[in-house]
C-alpha cells in the first residue's frame, strides 16, 4: 500500500506531526492521519484546531485544513481500514509525538486501538516505522520500553532540534525534527542545512 501513516497521539509536539503531513502531501505522497482522543486534545489545546466529532468529520476538517480531498483520516476503533491489514501493509508508519504510553502499549504487543495495531502490522511486515517522543526526562521504563521497540525494528527518533544552523525561529526548530523524519523515510526535503554545507 503506497500510504505513509502519520499517527498524533498525547504528548505535547502536535504541531511536528501537522508539519510532516504538509511535507509529505507537497512530496505527492498518501497520507492517512490518525489521532487518539488525547492527542485530539492536546492538538486542540496546542494550536486552537477542534477535530472533534465523528471520524467523517475529521476527515473533512483535516481536509479543510491541508486544501487537499486525498487525504485519508479512519476512526480508532476502525480496524476495517485498510491500514490495519498486513496484506495492506502501509509504506511506512510515523507516530509524532509519541506518548509515553502508546510506546509501552505498541512494546508490549498490545492492539487495542488502530495506531497501536497499524504500528505492530509496520514491525511485522517489517515496514519502517518511526517513534518521536516528546518527554522529559524519560524514567527507566520509558527507555526500556523504546529499547525493546529499537530491537523490534523501530526507528526511535526524539524531538530533539540541533543548533547548529543557527534556527531563528520556533519554525525552524520544528522543521529539523520533521526533516529528519523525512530523512529516514528516505524522502527528499529542504527543511535545514545539512552540517557542512553553506560555510561556516
Amino acid at each position: 500500500m503506497n500510504t505513509i501513516v502519520v499517527a498524533i497521539t498525547g504528548a505535547s509536539g502536535a504541531v511536528y506531526g501537522l508539519r510532516l503531513v504538509e511535507e509529505l502531501l507537497a512530496a505527492g505522497r498518501n497520507v492517512a492521519l490518525l489521532a487518539s482522543a488525547s492527542g485530539l486534545a492536546v492538538l486542540r489545546h496546542e494550536t486552537g484546531l477542534d477535530w472533534t466529532g465523528s471520524a467523517g468529520e475529521r476527515r473533512e476538517k483535516m481536509r479543510a485544513h491541508f486544501g487537499t480531498a486525498s487525504l485519508e483520516h479512519y476512526d480508532q476503533d476502525d480496524f476495517f481500514a485498510p491500514v490495519a491489514s498486513g496484506s495492506s501493509a502501509p509504506q511506512g508508519v510515523v507516530i509524532a509525538p509519541c506518548s509515553m504510553g502508546t510506546a509501552g502499549r505498541i512494546a508490549a504487543g498490545l492492539s487495542n486501538t488502530l495506531i497501536e495495531r497499524v504500528a505492530d502490522v509496520a514491525l511485522k511486515e517489517r515496514r519502517p516505522l518511526i517513534l518521536v517522543p516528546r518527554e522529559t526526562p524519560f524514567n527507566t521504563l520509558h527507555l526500556e520500553n523504546l529499547l525493546r521497540l529499537s530491537r523490534a525494528g523501530a526507528q526511535i527518533l526524539p524531538a530533539m532540534p540541533a543548533f547548529y544552523h543557527r534556527p531563528q525561529s520556533v519554525e525552524a526548530l520544528v522543521d529539523f525534527v520533521v526533516g529528519k523524519i523525512l530523512d529516514t523515510l528516505g524522502i527528499d526535503h529542504a527543511l535545514f542545512q545539512r552540517w557542512g554545507e553553506g560555510g561556516k
